[in-house]
C-alpha cells in the first residue's frame, strides 16, 4: 500500500560514454565534467515507473529545478518522496531531489503522476 512519506532512491554515476551516447541523440552540448539536466530527470522517470508508485504510473507534470551542475563520474542520488494521493482521481504527488556525492542539492521539484489500476496499490 503505497503512502504519504513513501520514498524511493536510486545512485548513479554518469560516464563521458554516457553523455557521448546523450549527444548522439541530439542533445545540446554542456561544459566539460558536466551531466545533461535531462540525464538527472531520467532518474525520477524511473523511479516513479519502476519503484514509487510502480508499474502502472503515468508522468503527467515535472517541474525541477537545477541549483548548480551535476558533476561526472561521481555518484549522484535521486529520490522521490510521495507527498499527497488524491485516489478519488487516481493522483499521487511527489517531491524530487538529487544530490551529489558530497550531499549537496542539485536540483529539486515536484512531481504529479496518474496511477490508472488504484486497486493494485492498496489505496
Amino acid at each position: 500500500m503505497i503512502r504519504i512519506g513513501d520514498e524511493a532512491s536510486v545512485t548513479r554515476a554518469f560516464t563521458q560514454q554516457d553523455v557521448a551516447d546523450y549527444l548522439s541523440l541530439g542533445g545540446a552540448p554542456l561544459p566539460a565534467g558536466q551531466v545533461p539536466e535531462p540525464l538527472v530527470g531520467a532518474l525520477f522517470s524511473y523511479l516513479l515507473g519502476v519503484r514509487v508508485p510502480g508499474r502502472g504510473t503515468n508522468y503527467l507534470k515535472q517541474q525541477t529545478r537545477f541549483l548548480c551542475p551535476a558533476p561526472l563520474d561521481q555518484a549522484l542520488t535521486a529520490r522521490v518522496t510521495v507527498t499527497r494521493i488524491r485516489s478519488d482521481k487516481h493522483l499521487v504527488d511527489l517531491e524530487t531531489t538529487c544530490h551529489g556525492p558530497d550531499g549537496a542539492l542539485l536540483a529539486e521539484g515536484r512531481a504529479l503522476v496518474y496511477v490508472e489500476d488504484v486497486a493494485d496499490k492498496g489505496w
